[in-house]
């Protein structure tokens, strides 16, 4: 592959201290794997690999020493090697959720709204419904709380209801965790309100949004907290840099499933070693230690999408991040790497593939499409 942007200058990283994460990730076993009732209903919605792709413990040194290096104008880690960020591939091939469909533009939602949503989607009542968003002070509800719904809703077999307040649930501990540790927002409910048309939603790119956002947050000098999905940014570094992190590969690994199931996080292994050690260790990478294509392997089991170039703004509800911008097509012979400013290359794909997409100008691009101007990646 080769390299560009050396044109930044490395400074000096701004020394903290060690975050904090707040990481949900634990409770989606808490609640289990989805009764018989349900499995198709959330397997359809295209969210099911989330319950397997769950790191239980966060490294907070390692992802203290990445954070440190994160700049938000760029939405890039700014590291001695380039500038690198997590890529919508990256996304997908390590949660296998879907990067083409919908992007949702959700609109701000006020606490009597949120408790209609509550009452029409989860079949609760009005009294019930208000007294749980009082206790949060705003249109969230306790996991704890949707927890207890979901079990009331298997009893009594309201299906639907039961499937919605489990997707609820595993998107409030996965892809929008939030800094409460305790809370999901209701306004996701409206992505579920039917399951029959979840799916069409780019989730890939919600979860990158997501990151993205919390990532911008964090970098700025007075915050001490990490949240978000913690699994996605620690196994991504686990794929790419593996002279840095401490991690062990499930030798019973089935490629079928998500990458992120690959990787196992003990609390003895990420207490090892601290913050200024991998410091040090960034400080010292080179080229040949950034493991720059690690999903080659997939190439039969998950297919290389050309929309993992997108570049410019991505959406999700009021939320608006930038992409870093395609840079480099660098051929080797019959076979293409791709390279973004501020991406891995993580795959090799053939030139064939690449020239019928971009060279005949099927670019992906950002289009608006129904009247509620909600974006969608084409």
């Amino acid at each position: 592959m080769i390299l560009t942007n050396f044109a930044f200058l490395y400074t000096s990283i701004q020394e903290r201290p060690e975050l904090k994460l707040s990481s949900h990730e634990r409770k989606v076993h808490s609640l289990g794997k989805p009764v018989p009732a349900i499995e198709g209903l959330i397997a359809d919605t295209g969210l099911s690999p989330l319950f397997a792709c769950s790191v239980d413990t966060g490294d907070r040194g390692l992802l203290s020493a990445f954070v440190e290096r994160w700049h938000r104008e760029t939405s890039n880690f700014h590291l001695p090697v380039g500038e690198l960020t997590i890529t919508l591939d990256d996304v997908s091939s390590l949660l296998h959720l879907s990067m083409i469909g919908d992007l949702h533009a959700f609109q701000p939602l006020h606490v009597d709204n949120a408790v209609q949503m509550l009452v029409d989607l989860l079949m609760v009542s009005t009294e019930f419904a208000r007294a749980e968003t009082a206790q949060c002070r705003r249109p969230y509800v306790c996991l704890q709380w949707v927890r207890d719904i979901y079990e009331r809703r298997c009893q009594t077999g309201h299906w639907t209801a039961a499937a919605r307040t489990y997707l609820l649930h595993l998107l409030g501990c996965t892809l929008f965790a939030n800094n409460s540790a305790t809370n999901v927002h209701v306004v996701y409910l409206e992505a579920l309100r039917d399951l029959s048309m979840t799916e069409r939603y780019a989730w890939g790119v919600a979860a990158l949004v997501h990151m993205y956002d919390q990532l911008n947050d964090v970098s700025m000098s007075h915050r001490r907290q990490l949240s978000g999905y913690i699994t996605l940014l620690q196994c991504w570094i686990y794929e790419h840099f593996p002279s840095i992190a401490e991690s062990i590969a499930d030798q019973d690994y089935d490629e079928a499933f998500p990458r992120a199931c690959r990787w196992i996080a003990t609390k003895k292994t990420v207490k090892s070693i601290h913050t200024p050690s991998y410091r040090e260790r960034l400080d010292r990478l080179r080229i040949p230690d950034v493991c720059w294509i690690p999903y080659e392997e997939l190439g039969e089991v998950r297919d290389f999408h050309v929309r993992s170039c997108y570049s410019s703004l991505l959406h999700w509800g009021p939320v608006a991040v930038r992409r870093p911008f395609l840079l480099l097509l660098s051929i080797h012979g019959s076979h293409m790497m791709i390279y973004t400013t501020g991406g891995c290359t993580t795959r090799i794909i053939s030139y064939q593939q690449v020239r019928c997409a971009l060279c005949q100008g099927r670019v992906p691009v950002t289009t608006w499409t129904g009247s509620s101007a909600s974006p969608i990646l084409s």
